[in-house]
């Protein structure tokens, strides 16, 4: 718990200082006033060594339980400043703790509770405090903060779902490449030594598997040189503007993996503009926070222009059919919900079938990711087992012969 150096002045006059532990600097002074204790001046203590480059994010099923228990709260009756306090005192994340009560603290100086919630855009997502403002208006907000939860629940439960389906498939391959690495780097250098000491011309086959040998254990600085290009790649692709654009291209261009992100993205966008729609956020800014939500810049760009089409009043269907960004079973739902006026629940249904189409890709990927790689290291470690008994073959009928 953070800790405030203090000087005050005691009920009978004396000058009075210490440290006092609390989660904000208002919570010090008012641990100070509970005892009799007039603040002079409070300030954080901070030692040498104390140096926070980043703080610490507060995780996203924390963010879950909180909004399902401040529905229960509000539904119950409470006020949300008391309903704060009490959650900061069960939280077991200090980060979200001290969140909480610096947005209690804002509470008690007159702010809303979605106004105290903006200050922490690094906790609370955009579309989150888009939903949250609506609610306040309309008056609904448990059965929006149960929305809220039920939507970040089902996208952990889909991150989830990427996370277990890839594991195995890169556990995979980073065996595969330590047992080609051993075969390459230690296991071939013997061999090499056994044959250069043999005056016996070696097999083709074999001379290529000594050529690559002698590269990956010699031409070490190549190797250095192609791994120093994909870093400053990756870091072109991630940092600046035109190579995250390249990468969101060739990303979506991907053979199978191209298609699993698209589907990805797609239930992202239907399930976070449904949340918002739902919750009686207008729909030019619930199209706004789910554009800027999106990671992949071609859909954003083509989101950001949709937008604009939607509010010259060209709808919103007909803007997202010819973005081209959209299969034709989510173009149907959405020229259907303009239609008949029921654009949230076709948005509900699309999120729900993309989510289903989102696991069975997953399972499809994994499925012929799995057979590759067998099917890789079988080629290579055949090969190594080839160009070896070739070798002893023609080794043999070479001193044979003589």
């Amino acid at each position: 718990m953070p800790k405030f150096k203090y000087s005050a002045i005691g009920a009978d006059g004396s000058s009075v200082t210490g440290v006092e532990e609390a989660l904000t600097l208002s919570g010090a002074r008012r641990a100070l006033v509970a005892r009799d204790l007039a603040p002079v001046e409070v300030k954080e203590k901070r030692s040498v060594l104390q140096l926070e480059v980043t703080k610490k994010r507060v995780k996203r099923r924390d963010l879950m339980h909180f909004s399902r228990q401040m529905a229960v709260f509000t539904r119950s009756g409470i006020p949300v400043l008391e309903a704060l306090e009490v959650l900061t005192e069960e939280l077991g994340s200090k980060r979200f703790a001290i969140v909480l009560a610096e947005m209690a603290d804002a509470l008690r100086g007159g702010d809303t509770f979605a106004g105290a919630a903006s200050a922490h855009a690094d906790v609370f997502p955009p579309y989150y405090l888009g939903i949250l403002r609506s609610a306040e208006l309309t008056g609904n907000l448990d059965t929006v903060l149960d929305q809220l939860a039920d939507y970040i629940e089902r996208d952990i439960e889909a991150r989830r779902k990427v996370v277990s389906a890839l594991m195995y498939p890169a556990i995979t391959m980073c065996f595969a490449v330590l047992a080609i690495a051993v075969i390459v780097g230690i296991a071939l250098p013997h061999f090499q030594t056994f044959f250069a000491s043999l005056t016996a011309k070696l097999p083709l086959v074999t001379r290529m598997l000594m050529g690559v040998a002698n590269f990956f254990t010699n031409d070490y600085l190549a190797i250095l040189g192609f791994l120093a290009l994909l870093a400053v790649l990756g870091l072109l692709g991630t940092f600046t503007e035109k190579g995250r654009e390249i990468r969101d291209t060739l990303m979506l261009k991907l053979p199978v993996a191209g298609d699993l992100v698209i589907t990805a993205i797609i239930e992202r966008f239907c399930r976070i503009l449904y949340s918002m729609v739902a919750a009686g956020v207008p729909l030019p800014d619930a199209l706004q926070v789910t554009t800027d939500t999106t990671n992949n810049r071609v859909f954003r760009d083509g989101l950001a222009r949709a937008r604009l089409a939607m509010m010259r009043g060209e709808g919103l269907a007909a803007p997202l059919i010819a973005s081209g960004l959209f299969p034709a079973t989510a173009r149907h739902m959405f020229l259907v919900g303009e239609r008949t006026g029921t654009m949230d629940d076709q948005l509900e249904t699309a999120a729900i079938y993309y989510d289903r189409e989102l696991d069975y890709k997953l399972k499809r990927f994994t499925a012929l990711f799995e057979p590759a790689v067998i099917i890789f290291v079988g080629v290579v470690v055949g090969f190594v087992a080839i160009a070896l008994i070739a070798a002893m073959y023609g080794i043999y009928r070479q001193v044979h012969l003589a």
